[in-house]
């Protein structure tokens, strides 16, 4: 892959590896990969947020610390199976959107 691109991009690859794993959720796992899952999508929601504030994007920031709290570990939020369904596919979605369009700015001089 292009160092450049991972340079413009950071979260790229957490964002991808997140969506396929929330894609996965749809399927029925034993509950440890629930678990895991929520520890993966606080962590890369908290770390896209991270990449937005220091790119000044107030809408991603608000947006991923929003996910964050959602799928936060230490107290977690408890939703039926056909709640969360609908919101790992959304949350899929997100993570793969914010992958494409989140990106470092450029500054006025055209460089870094």
């Amino acid at each position: 892959m292009n160092s450049h691109l991972l340079n413009n991009r950071p979260h790229l690859i957490p964002s991808i590896i997140t969506a396929i794993m929330l894609l996965l959720a749809l399927a029925p796992w034993p509950y440890g990969y629930y678990q895991l899952l929520r520890f993966v999508v606080c962590g890369a929601s908290v770390y896209t947020a991270f990449v937005a504030y220091n790119w000044q994007k107030m809408w991603a920031i608000w947006l991923f610390g929003f996910i964050a709290l959602l799928f936060n570990p230490l107290i977690p939020i408890h939703l039926s199976r056909e709640i969360w369904q609908p919101i790992d596919i959304v949350c899929a979605i997100l993570f793969m959107v914010i992958a494409i369009i989140l990106n470092e700015p450029v500054s006025s001089y055209g460089k870094k």
